[in-house]
């Protein structure tokens, strides 16, 4: 008696074990319509089928129309029990290929579930192909209940031939580009020769006016002498410094760019910064000592 005591506690645990891992989701009273565009008060469903997770829908795929709208109601149960589980999708996958749209089901406590689908949700991949699209029901959910994944109809897109057509751009994508040959602005040019000699000509008229402007004001052409004496390298470098910018303005002016113009200007203008200062200090000290 012991030991038939002993042999049936653990046939009950095993058989406990593999009604537990028997447990599993599925579906029943599932009810699929086609339901067109209202136009009045309401329209009645075009296509109405019904079946269960034991019989996939066979026959004719479900026709799809642009102007319609496909809704699915089903009872979700586990272990024949109506019940909510953690996911619950109606996938459509386009036959042919990998892309596939998950559209989520909406399920009360009690297992009663619904979808609607209207001809615009559809990714554009799939509203633009023609192939048929395979529809699969997966419902999961947490605990030892194995899931549920398998397909149960297809349907076929259909489109208004009045209505816009359906365009797909493909998405961008990173990857190798063509070559890029940038093409730089050209190098200023100097302006005509008879302008730059219209603009010489009247720099060099200036000239006499500055000579009968020095002879007015009483310029001592006696003194540079004296003064060449007194300071020949400030007064020598500062007048050097006045014609090397005046160089340097027309080298710009013939072929040299701003990098080339810009360090030699910098060079001369301290140059004759320097100098003048030592110059002008020369002839302050005559103009003290009433020299001027």
């Amino acid at each position: 008696m012991r030991f038939l005591h002993s042999f049936i506690t653990p046939l009950l645990l095993v058989a406990a074990g593999a009604a537990q891992a028997a447990s599993s989701w599925g579906f029943d009273d599932a009810k699929l319509s086609v339901i067109p565009k209202k136009t009045g008060d309401g329209a009645k469903s075009k296509d109405v089928r019904q079946f269960n997770d034991k019989s996939p829908l066979a026959g004719t795929p479900v026709i799809f129309d642009s102007s319609d709208s496909l809704k699915l109601l089903l009872t979700i149960k586990e272990n024949g029990k109506g019940k909510r589980p953690h996911q619950a999708f109606l996938v459509l996958r386009q036959q042919g290929t990998t892309l596939e749209a998950p559209f989520p089901l909406t399920v009360k406590d009690n297992g009663k579930a619904t979808v609607e689908i209207k001809h615009s949700d559809l990714p554009v991949q799939f509203a633009a192909g023609k192939e048929l699209l395979e529809a699969s029901l997966v419902l999961a959910s947490f605990g030892s209940s194995e899931g549920f994944n398998k397909p149960f109809f297809d349907i076929e897109l259909t489109r208004d031939p009045n209505a816009t057509p359906v365009v797909y751009e493909p998405a961008l994508r990173y990857g190798k580009q063509p070559e890029i040959h940038h093409i730089f602005r050209a190098d200023p040019k100097n302006p005509p020769k008879i302008v730059s000699a219209v603009f010489v000509l009247a720099v060099l008229a200036t000239l006499p006016v500055l000579f009968v402007g020095w002879l007015v004001l009483g310029a001592n052409i006696s003194h540079l002498p004296k003064a060449l004496g007194a300071a020949p390298v400030a007064h020598g470098v500062f007048f050097g410094s006045i014609v090397a910018m005046e160089g340097v303005f027309y080298m710009y002016y013939l072929s040299w760019n701003l990098f080339q113009t810009l360090p030699v200007i910098g060079l001369v203008g301290t140059a004759a910064f320097l100098s003048g200062a030592k110059a002008l200090g020369e002839v302050q000290s005559r103009r003290l000592a009433g020299e001027r």
